[in-house]
């Protein structure tokens, strides 16, 4: 594990953007700790703590941190804090078990396994703003 005291928590948010800050604030953690910028075992800052530095509501910052924790990226240890948890062990299994639904529901749908893969593509692109 890294020096938390070398790594730093960098979070922009926008205005105008049309994506609310909790959404803003929960992308950028999520991002920054896939991409192994926040090392495994990073101690996030407090919510009221990142909420006053980013000038936001200690809700807003409270929703983005249950989001992430829902999605596996960090982990509430109650004293020791929120930490980037361990790469994707808990997004893998809800992204395995949310795949195996969609699977079962479009089978009985009667899609084939092609149009059930176009719709999956289409959602991602949309997700990750790509086009094509």
């Amino acid at each position: 594990m890294r020096d938390n005291r070398r790594v730093t928590l960098k979070i922009d948010i926008e205005d105008g953007t049309g994506v609310a800050p909790y959404e803003q604030v929960r992308a950028q953690i999520s991002e920054q700790a896939r991409a192994g910028v926040l090392p495994v075992g990073y101690r996030l800052p407090t919510v009221r703590g990142l909420a006053e530095e980013l000038g936001l509501a200690a809700n807003t910052v409270a929703k983005a941190y249950r989001a992430l924790e829902a999605d596996g990226v960090i982990e509430t240890r109650g004293r020791n804090g929120t930490l980037v948890a361990a790469a994707g062990s808990a997004a893998d299994r809800t992204a395995a078990s949310d795949a195996q639904a969609y699977a079962e529901r479009v089978r009985r749908l009667g899609l084939s396994e092609a149009a059930a893969l176009a719709a999956v593509r289409d959602a991602l692109r949309a997700a990750y703003g790509e086009s094509g």
